[in-house]
Parts: C-alpha cells; sequence; structure tokens
C-alpha cells in the first residue's frame, strides 16, 4: 500500500516538473511579449524598432550581431565609437545592466537592473 502511494506521489511530482519546463524555458531565454512591453515603458522614448529611424538614441530595429556604433547617420558617443564590439545577447546584457560599466561617457544612462527584465528586453529586439 505505502510503496502504492509513494509511486503515484512521484510521478505526480515529476509531470508537475516537466508541466513547468516550458515556462522555466521560457524563463531562461527571455520572454519577447514582455519584453516588447518593457521596451514599450523604458527604451521607446529614445529608441525605435519598428522603423529604422534614430531618435536620442539610434534605432534597435536589427541590433543583433550590428557593432555597437554601427548605424549609418546616427551620431554615437566617442565612448561608444570606441567600444570594440557587437551586440549579442551577452554584451547587450552587460551594457543594459550598467552602460556606463561598459562604455564610459556613453549618453545611455538608463539601467536596466532586473537581470528577467534584461533577458526579456534582448528577446524581443532578437526576435524577427
Amino acid at each position: 500500500m505505502h510503496r502504492a502511494f509513494a509511486l503515484k506521489l512521484s510521478s505526480t511530482l515529476l509531470l508537475a516538473a516537466l508541466a513547468s519546463l516550458p515556462a522555466r524555458a521560457q524563463e531562461a531565454e527571455g520572454d519577447a511579449a514582455r519584453g516588447r512591453t518593457l521596451f514599450q515603458r523604458q527604451c521607446q522614448f529614445c529608441h525605435q524598432v519598428a522603423q529604422p529611424r534614430n531618435g536620442v538614441g539610434p534605432t534597435l530595429q536589427g541590433v543583433m550581431g550590428r557593432a555597437a556604433a554601427g548605424v549609418q547617420g546616427y551620431n554615437y558617443s566617442p565612448a561608444l565609437k570606441g567600444l570594440d564590439q557587437s551586440w549579442t545577447p551577452d554584451t547587450l546584457d552587460a551594457f543594459l545592466a550598467n552602460p556606463t560599466g561598459v562604455a564610459r561617457g556613453t549618453r545611455m544612462v538608463q539601467r536596466v537592473a532586473a537581470a528577467q527584465d534584461r533577458k526579456d528586453i534582448i528577446a524581443f529586439l532578437a526576435a524577427p
């Protein structure tokens, strides 16, 4: 009797763990829909993604894989011009966490403190 109960309990726990995998995987990768909302609240005042138009900040349309100062026609700070890197999920994460720590003298001072918020914004920017 006890063994049957333990087996049923183990099966139930296993199913519950498996059911949570998609949510946990999405959390690890970032939620693009949530990232869109965060972007609209925190980033869109300065940056565009829907159109390749520069504003206060450069357009972020197609930002993944682009050089840090890679938008033609945008007047980047010397700090970004001197940053020898391309935007990847890792480089964007570091920059969003502490822009002035990555590129001292950058004009971008808005930080995204929460790691999950950064993952979600990055997932939104990486979405096709």
